[in-house]
């Protein structure tokens, strides 16, 4: 079983990438519509259909897929994934349509951003256009028993990433913008690849703030309470890792050294970074990638 219920009507899957755990979650919310929220990569399509089925939910039951934003840890499954389920539509930020459409551009750039992760993700199949929902902030949908879901912009990560809040449970699934959770430590790890813009992100997060939302859904990985304090926690964190690159930086420091600083200043962290390295997803996008992010910022922070 890789499946648990988090909330009424509300239900986790690990899609157990790879064979990691804790790595990506989908979520599967069981109106008189059945809305599964991010799909995952390619290779995982597999471990979202056998959940659905231990949630006993049949593929022709599965109305809408909502993705956060396109990056293929988060959506590159959506193609293979409709194959399964005649009847859904995806949901996606109006900027992410083309590339659910043709995602040959967004394969090209997770290969060159990702190396070898990519092939383990696997190549995103594209979906029709007229399986697509183009939705923007303040977008509402209505599930019945109770489940409503509103779309809320939150750039930074990804400038088209957005966020869903569920009133009934008062959580919001950020996607990547804000951060990433790793249970086993009870803590919060930056996702900012580049091109990151921490400006942006701030605004983001102070948005979700205002909600004084109760939990938060993280694809990267499970539902967390105290949302509203883990945002506050998230821009301070951000904060301390703009503050140790630009220091950094005008000493002359190398990427690496850089990495190196704010691993042993963020103690929030510092437990959980020996295990990060050791898994080669996490390895790439939190160890390099998102370090990668703060430091072409502060490079060139009009990117």
């Amino acid at each position: 079983m890789h499946t648990k219920v988090i909330g009424e009507n509300l239900f986790l899957i690990d899609l157990e990438t790879c064979g990691y755990k804790n790595l990506i979650a989908s979520y599967v919310l069981k109106g008189e519509k059945i809305l599964i929220v991010e799909t995952g990569p390619a290779s995982s399509i597999p471990n979202l259909l056998s959940g659905l089925g231990e949630l006993d939910v049949s593929p022709e039951e599965v109305a809408y897929v909502a993705v956060s934003h396109v990056h293929i840890d988060h959506a590159g499954g959506a193609g293979t994934l409709l194959k399964h389920l005649p009847d859904a539509k995806v949901i996606v930020h109006p900027r992410g349509v083309s590339h659910l459409i043709d995602p040959a551009k967004l394969w090209l750039a997770s290969k060159q951003t990702l190396g070898e992760v990519a092939e383990m993700f696997g190549k995103p199949e594209p979906v029709s256009e007229d399986r697509i929902i183009a939705a923007a902030e303040g977008w509402t949908l209505d599930l019945g028993k109770g489940l409503k879901l509103r779309i809320m912009e939150a750039s930074g990560h990804a400038s088209h990433n957005v966020a869903y809040y569920e009133r009934q449970s008062n959580g919001v699934f950020p996607g990547d913008g804000a951060g990433a959770y790793l249970p086993e430590f009870g803590a919060v790890f930056p996702t900012t690849p580049p091109p990151f813009r921490p400006d942006i992100a701030m605004v983001s997060i102070d948005k979700l703030i205002r909600l004084n939302p109760k939990f938060l859904y993280y694809s990267h990985f499970g539902k967390a309470p105290d949302a509203a304090r883990r945002l506050r926690d998230y821009e301070v964190q951000i904060k301390m890792w703009l503050g140790i690159v630009a220091e950094d930086l005008r000493r002359g420091e190398k990427p690496e050294a850089i990495r190196e600083h704010i691993f042993r200043e963020d103690e929030t962290i510092r437990d959980a970074v020996p295990a990060l390295k050791r898994n080669p997803i996490l390895k790439k996008t939190l160890i390099e990638n998102s370090v990668r992010g703060f430091i072409e910022f502060a490079q060139n922070p009009q990117i």
